[in-house]
């Protein structure tokens, strides 16, 4: 994939049909139609705020209250239930023994075929299955994923969705589920105190020339992103350097990073931070709003890791902790 076309899809962020605003913007929340919409507002919410030290406990909790209302929304990250891979040819996907796209047991048995034609995906439903697309009856045909950032078309059988989502060369169908366990279970995030301490004003280093940085994700692979510069900054005594990529179609600058609370108390592979462009030759980087990413919630999403460059030495005792063992 070309760094001009790099969009971050893992759960980016990843959670509805584009999961992974690409995704790592959607994983704040959710991704897609009214989850879509929720997660770009959630993102001005991020980037807009420019909090006084006098309001940054306040900031960061209305932050944090809006962070959390889009996760357990019914399109969140807690309703990802399954993620199967679609082979060349056809894959049956349901409940049952010996299917090739599994889904939860209540499902049923076969809901319907896959048939994959090198980047191409066609859906039939199995007999007596009534599956809909955009509200309205769907007997079968060719469906769009959500390659190079499009908007995948959304299909629903009972109270389960599900669509096809593009990796590099794989195609995967990502299922969710408004009655996943995950999310009626879920008993919020532990967090650090905010602090502000913790929203750094940093030195802006631009880029001399069209920059591009490996970026690593747990299925193993590596895109190349677009990446504007570096941010500058000490803490602890220490000077400290943060590389962000971009994301199509945005400006704002997107952190993955980790740092030594990954080994006890924040989450192992890493978190997210947004920040809003640089002005006058600095960034604000406010670590009060480092958020988990959707693989602390869910084995079914597909997230970027921190950048070897972005692996600090040192802790960031701000924002979102782990969620139990994760």
């Amino acid at each position: 994939m070309s760094a001009s076309a790099f969009q971050i899809r893992h759960g980016g962020w990843d959670s509805g049909p584009r999961a992974d605003a690409s995704m790592w913007r959607r994983a704040v929340g959710c991704d897609y139609q009214g989850g879509m919409i929720s997660i770009v507002l959630l993102a001005g919410i991020v980037l807009a705020a420019s909090p006084t030290a006098d309001n940054v406990v306040s900031a960061t909790r209305s932050w944090q209250e809006e962070r959390l209302k889009n996760l357990q929304s019914e399109d969140g990250w807690l309703t990802l239930v399954g993620l199967g891979w679609l082979k060349e040819g056809s894959s049956s996907a349901g409940s049952g023994k010996d299917v090739d796209v599994e889904f939860p047991r209540d499902a049923p048995a076969l809901i319907g075929t896959f048939t994959r034609s090198g980047s191409s995906v066609a859906f039939n439903p199995a007999k007596g299955v009534a599956v809909s697309r955009g509200g309205q009856p769907f007997t079968g045909g060719a469906l769009k994923t959500d390659a190079s950032g499009a908007e995948p078309d959304v299909l629903q059988a009972g109270r389960f969705r599900f669509y096809v989502i593009a990796r590099g060369e794989r195609l995967g169908v990502r299922i969710k589920d408004p009655e996943a366990h995950t999310r009626k279970e879920f008993k919020g995030i532990p967090t650090y105190a905010a602090s502000e301490q913790w929203r750094i004003r940093a030195r802006w280093e631009p880029a001399a020339k069209a920059t591009t940085i490996a970026v690593p994700n747990i299925l193993g692979e590596v895109e190349m992103a677009p990446s504007p510069g570096t941010a500058v900054f000490t803490v602890q005594g220490k000077d400290v350097r943060l590389t962000p990529v971009l994301e199509e179609g945005s400006s704002d600058l997107f952190f993955v990073f980790a740092d030594e609370t990954n080994k006890t108390e924040t989450y192992g592979a890493g978190r997210f931070l947004y920040a809003s462009p640089p002005e006058n030759g600095s960034v604000v980087l406010d670590f009060n709003r480092a958020y988990n990413p959707p693989c602390a919630f869910t084995p079914f999403a597909t997230c970027p890791l921190p950048p070897k460059q972005n692996r600090l030495a040192l802790k960031v005792e701000a924002g979102e902790k782990r969620i139990g063992s994760h």
